[in-house]
C-alpha cells in the first residue's frame, strides 16, 4: 500500500511539473543574439500566442516586418519557422533564458549560429545628446563593387539617439540596421530571418560618418557571390571593412561619383525587340508570354529568386499592385531563379508563395547561373530583383534594378511613386497593335 501512495505521489507530481511547463508563456519581448565566434548580432524578437497561435515576429529597424511561418513551444523547447528563408530557430528554455541555435540556408551556403535571448527589460531612458545624422548620405567606394557601382547610399532614420539606418546599392538594401548611440558612436545590427549584419557609425569631427562593417560577414557574403558568376578573387568595394560617407552636396562638391542609377543600370538590348518568355510554374506547367493571360496587357516582370533578401521585400509590394491594377489590364509574372537543390522540392518556393500571398504567376526559369541565357532581352542585368516594365506591345519600356525596401525611407517612397506612375501610364496606352493581333 505504501509502495502504492509513494507511486501515486510521484506520478501527481510530474503530471504538476508537465502542467507547469505547458502553462509556461514565452509572450513578451525578447532580446536575442546570433553569436558565431566572437562576432555578436543582437535583434529583437517578439513572440506572441500559445499552441496553434504561437508566432514569432522580426524586426527591420523600428518596424516589426517578418513573421514566422510556424512555430511550437513544447516541453521547454521552442521551434520558429521562416520556411520563406529555410531559417529555423531552435531553443530550450533554461533559467529563463532561451538558449540554442539558428540555421539559414542562403544561396548555395548553410549559416549556423549560436542562439541566445533573454526577456527585454525596459530601463529608463538616458539623456544621450546623439548628433543628429537623419537623412541621406552617399558613400564613395575606393574600389567599385562587381557590379560597376562606385558609391552606395546611407539613409539614417533617427529617433533622438536610437537609429535605423540602410546601406542602399543598385540591387537593393541591407535592411534597417538599428541601435544606439552610446561612447561617441552608434553599434548598429539587423536579423529579419536574414543578411544578419553589425557595423559601427562614427560621426567625424569633418561631419563625415566613419562605417565599420563586420569582416566576417563580409567575407561570408563574398564567397556568396561567387555563385552569381564573380570570383572571390575579384576586388569588391562592397565589402571593405571601412566605408566613409558624405552629404550629397558634399559628395558633389568634392567630385565624387554618383550611386548608380536604378533605372539605366540594365536595359533592353533592343528597344524593338518582344519580351518573351516560356517557363514552367511551380506545378510544372509551362506558362508563355503568348498565353492569353498577357496578350495586349500592361507585363511586369521580375527576375526574382527566393533566396535574394530584398526579392522578399519586392514580393510584398507586387502583391500590393497586383490587387490594384490586374483588373485594369496589369499582369505580372515572376521569372524565379532557384539554386539546382532547391529545384527538386520547391519548399522555399512555396513557402515564399504562400507567406506573401503571391497570387500572380510564379515560374521556375531555371538556377541563378542560368540567368544569362534564360533572359538574353536584357543587357548588364546582374541584380536580384530586376523588375522589367513591358508595354501592351510587347517591348520593354524599362529596367528597374534591384528594390529599395522600407528600410531605404525616402527612396522606397520614390520608388513606390514610380512604379505607379509607370504603370499607369502604360495602361493608358491605346492597345492598337495589341487588338490588330488578336483580331481574325
Amino acid at each position: 500500500m505504501n509502495q502504492f501512495v509513494k507511486v501515486a505521489a510521484l506520478v501527481v507530481l510530474a503530471a504538476g511539473s508537465h502542467i507547469a511547463r505547458s502553462a509556461e508563456t514565452l509572450e513578451g519581448r525578447w532580446d536575442a543574439q546570433l553569436v558565431r565566434g566572437e562576432q555578436v548580432i543582437p535583434f529583437r524578437l517578439d513572440i506572441s500566442g500559445s499552441g496553434a497561435t504561437l508566432k514569432g515576429t522580426l524586426y527591420d529597424g523600428f518596424r516589426p516586418y517578418e513573421n514566422t511561418s510556424s512555430a511550437s513551444f513544447d516541453n521547454g523547447q521552442l521551434v520558429l519557422n521562416l520556411e520563406h528563408y529555410l531559417t529555423t530557430i531552435t531553443a530550450k528554455l533554461d533559467g529563463g533564458q532561451l538558449v540554442g541555435d539558428v540555421v539559414a540556408q542562403n544561396r548555395e551556403s548553410r549559416s549556423e549560429y549560436g542562439f541566445v535571448a533573454t526577456r527585454h527589460k525596459a530601463t529608463a531612458a538616458t539623456k544621450v545628446k546623439a548628433p543628429s545624422i537623419a537623412g541621406a548620405w552617399e558613400i564613395p567606394l575606393q574600389t567599385p563593387t562587381t557590379k560597376g557601382e562606385q558609391a552606395f547610399r546611407f539613409v539614417v532614420e533617427q529617433r533622438g539617439a536610437e537609429v535605423a539606418a540602410s546601406i542602399l546599392r543598385v540591387d537593393g538594401d541591407t535592411g534597417a540596421y538599428s541601435g544606439t548611440f552610446e561612447n561617441g558612436k552608434w553599434v548598429l545590427s539587423h536579423f529579419d530571418g536574414s543578411r544578419p549584419g553589425v557595423i559601427e557609425v562614427t560621426p567625424a569631427q569633418d561631419g563625415t560618418l566613419e562605417i565599420l562593417q563586420a569582416t566576417g560577414r563580409a567575407r561570408q557574403a563574398n564567397a556568396e557571390a561567387r555563385g552569381s558568376g564573380y570570383s572571390d578573387a575579384v576586388p569588391d568595394g562592397r565589402y571593405a571593412g571601412k566605408l566613409v560617407a558624405y552629404r550629397p552636396d558634399v559628395a558633389r562638391a568634392k567630385g565624387f561619383p554618383e550611386p548608380a542609377n536604378f533605372l539605366a543600370h540594365t536595359t533592353a538590348r533592343d528597344p524593338n525587340e518582344k519580351f518573351t518568355f516560356n517557363f514552367p510554374d511551380v506545378n510544372g506547367k509551362l506558362v508563355s508570354s503568348e498565353d492569353p493571360h498577357f496578350k495586349g496587357k500592361v507585363v511586369i516582370a521580375v527576375v526574382t529568386g527566393t533566396w535574394c533578401p530584398n526579392c522578399h521585400d519586392e514580393a510584398q509590394y507586387l502583391v500590393e499592385l497586383d490587387k490594384k491594377y490586374r483588373d485594369r489590364g496589369l499582369a505580372i509574372v515572376a521569372l524565379n531563379f532557384e539554386e539546382p537543390e532547391q529545384q527538386a522540392t520547391l519548399k522555399r518556393v512555396r513557402a515564399f508563395v504562400k507567406q506573401y500571398g503571391v497570387t500572380y504567376p510564379y515560374l521556375i526559369a531555371g538556377a541563378p547561373a542560368e540567368m544569362w541565357e534564360k533572359v538574353p532581352q536584357l543587357v548588364n542585368l546582374n541584380t536580384w530583383p530586376a523588375t522589367v516594365f513591358v508595354g501592351r506591345d510587347g517591348t520593354v519600356r524599362a529596367v528597374h534594378s534591384g528594390f529599395a525596401s522600407p528600410a531605404s525611407g525616402q527612396f522606397h517612397a520614390d520608388l513606390r511613386k514610380e512604379f505607379t506612375q509607370r504603370i499607369e501610364t502604360l495602361l493608358a496606352e491605346k492597345a492598337t497593335a495589341a487588338v490588330a493581333q488578336n483580331t481574325p
